[in-house]
This record gives C-alpha cells, sequence and structure tokens, in this order.
C-alpha cells in the first residue's frame, strides 16, 4: 500500500474494536489479523516488523490470531509461540491442518482428512506453538475422497481430550457445513471473501447465517491487491512471492482488475480513507446484509497497517456507495487460484 495513503482523523484515537462471538464460547475482536505473510508466501518479511504488528494488533483489540501448519512448514507457528505464551489470555488463537506440502517442491500440494494425519498434525501445531490447547482448529481444505462426517468426528475427538477448544472449517460448501455442524458444533467458516471473491454467498453464507456458525474472511483485501500496492504479481513482486501464481493478479487479468478498483479510490478519496479501508469496510458491512458474525482477518506484517486496518472496522458506507461497489466480483477476470479444486468453489 502506498505509504503516503490518507489515514482517516479516528485512526489514531480510534475506539477500541467491538467484541462478538464465534462459536464455542469464544469472544473476539470483530476484526482478526492473519499471520501467514510473517514468514510464508509473501516474500522477504522482517521479524521485528511482523512482532511490532502483532503487538499494535493487540493493543487495538485484535484478539484472534490466524496461522496454520502449512505456513513455512511449521514456521509460522514457531515465530508466533512466543508471542502467544506471553498473552495467552488476551489472545484466541487459530490454527489448521489438511494441507500437505512437499519440502523438496514447494508448488506440490496435497489434501489429507484422514484421522491419523489429523492427530499428528495436532501434535505438530501444540508443540510448534507452544501451548496445551488450540482455541480454534480448522480443517484447512476438504478431502472429497474422506467423509466430512469422518473427519470432524475425529476433529470432535480433540475437542473431548482439551486439546482443542472449537471447530472450524476452511473453503466448504453450505451442504458440507450442515453436515460438519450435524456431527459437532462448528464455531467459525473461514473462506475467502472480499468485495472481488463472492463466491460464498452462494451456499456457504446463507448456511453459517441458518446455523449460527461466525463466518472468517481471508483475503478480504484481495492479498493486497484491493489495496493498490501492486497491480502486476509477476512483474512487481518477488520471485518467492506467491501472488505471482495466482491468475488474476498476472497479466491481462490483472491490468483488467486494476482498472475495478477506481470505485474503491473514488469513495476512499471522497472520504479522507486508504481504498483498503473502503474494501474492509465492505465486508464488516456484509455482517449486517447477510445477518451473521463477521470476523475478517486481514494480513499484514506492519503496525501502520494495522492502525489502518481496524479503523475500517469503524467505518459506514452508505448505500450509494454499496451500490458503487456491488457490480465488481461479477466483472473480475481470472480465478481466485490456479488449481481452483482446492477451493469449495467447484462443489458449490
Amino acid at each position: 500500500m502506498n505509504p503516503a495513503a490518507p489515514q482517516p482523523p479516528e485512526a489514531a484515537q480510534q475506539p477500541p474494536l467491538p467484541r462478538v462471538q464465534l462459536g464455542g464460547g469464544l469472544a473476539v475482536g470483530a476484526q482478526g489479523l492473519g499471520c501467514m505473510g510473517m514468514s510464508f508466501a509473501y516474500g522477504p518479511t522482517d521479524a521485528a516488523q511482523a512482532e511490532a504488528a502483532l503487538t499494535r494488533a493487540l493493543e487495538r483489540g485484535v484478539t484472534l490470531l490466524d496461522t496454520a501448519d502449512m505456513y513455512g512448514f511449521g514456521a509460522n507457528e514457531e515465530f508466533l509461540a512466543p508471542f502467544v505464551r506471553a498473552h495467552r489470555d488476551e489472545i484466541v488463537l487459530a490454527t489448521k491442518f489438511g494441507i500437505v506440502l512437499d519440502r523438496d517442491d514447494p508448488s506440490t500440494r496435497g489434501i489429507r482428512n484422514d484421522r491419523a494425519y489429523l492427530r499428528a498434525c495436532v501434535e505438530g501445531s501444540l508443540r510448534r506453538l507452544g501451548v496445551d490447547v488450540i482455541d480454534l482448529y480448522y480443517l484447512h481444505r476438504r478431502d472429497p475422497g474422506t467423509p466430512i462426517e469422518e473427519t470432524v468426528g475425529a476433529m470432535a475427538e480433540l475437542v473431548a481430550e482439551g486439546k482443542v477448544r472449537a471447530l472450524g472449517l476452511s473453503e466448504v460448501t453450505g451442504p458440507e457445513l450442515r453436515a460438519a455442524h450435524a456431527v459437532h458444533p462448528i464455531a467459525a467458516l473461514q473462506s475467502e471473501w472480499s468485495v472481488f471473491s463472492r463466491d460464498v454467498e452462494r451456499t456457504a453464507v446463507p448456511a453459517a447465517r441458518e446455523l449460527g456458525v461466525a463466518f472468517v474472511p481471508y483475503s478480504p483485501l484481495g492479498r493486497g491487491f484491493l489495496t493498490g500496492s501492486f497491480v502486476r504479481a509477476d512483474q512487481e513482486l518477488t520471485s518467492d512471492d506467491f501472488r505471482r501464481t495466482l491468475p488474476r493478479f498476472t497479466g491481462d487479468n490483472a491490468t483488467a482488475n486494476a482498472a475495478l478498483l477506481e470505485p474503491l479510490r473514488a469513495i476512499a478519496a471522497r472520504r479522507g480513507l486508504t481504498p483498503g479501508q473502503v474494501a474492509l469496510a465492505w465486508v464488516h458491512r456484509q455482517a449486517t446484509v447477510h445477518g451473521l458474525t463477521v470476523v475478517p482477518i486481514p494480513g499484514t506484517r506492519r503496525a501502520e497497517r494495522v492502525t489502518e486496518n481496524t479503523a475500517a472496522a469503524h467505518v459506514e458506507l452508505t448505500a450509494a456507495e454499496l451500490a458503487a461497489l456491488e457490480p465488481l466480483a461479477a466483472q473480475v477476470a481470472g480465478d481466485r487460484y490456479a488449481d481452483m479444486a482446492f477451493t469449495s468453489a467447484g462443489r458449490e
């Protein structure tokens, strides 16, 4: 994001984030923090800057920290461990299992949902994080070859054993969420949801509303694209940046999609906001539009971006502004991933 982008007056002295309820008795700030980029996927990182971002997040009322065992082959969990242990009573810690990486070929990914793999994964996460219990444990991706009832049944054993407090799912359809919830209550559903990515509204969002499951949108800022921080990932980002592999951020798709940002820029300019804040305010507004708890988890490695992002939780977009943003998702060129089998979209 442009370092010179304006900050709204309330950013310096913004009120604390409101508290909302996930399932499983977990109360969190209305905005969380995606921690993946602090040590994985988005190019070079600065540990000191990332630690400052964690501190600022807690100061601003961000209590839900999100990681996964596959982020850097566990490196992200290890990075978070000292901060989590130092602030354990203030933090709701979420991690995930289910995506299998190949150390010899990091571009190769598989999915495993079986009980034996789950048991090994949770023990590894507990060890790396240095905690006795994980607050929110997600199935990161669904393997259609393993009945979801079987996987959630095995996850429920972890709750009974006190290793996990609540269960979550990521990138599942509405019918899959209902099937899982019938086995054990699901506290949260995490999937990509932004002004550019709205396929979850077909079945997943209605099912979450019906069941009282909180929705945790990941990539609410379109992996930084909605902030205007880059246009052509293949030309502007480092060779080790995951976004270079995503179809909507490369080639002609990226050029076309960058032109779609004009309504965000126009609203931002009129309101003294940044485009990213407008995009985040849109996501927060979906809680009212769809009648469910919504806790977006924008990722950042910089304290000033935490301040900017949390300020967006207090921005109310007008009906006219929402109408201007409404058509964007249908016009986006390119898929979210090169392999959409790793999402719920193909099963909708």
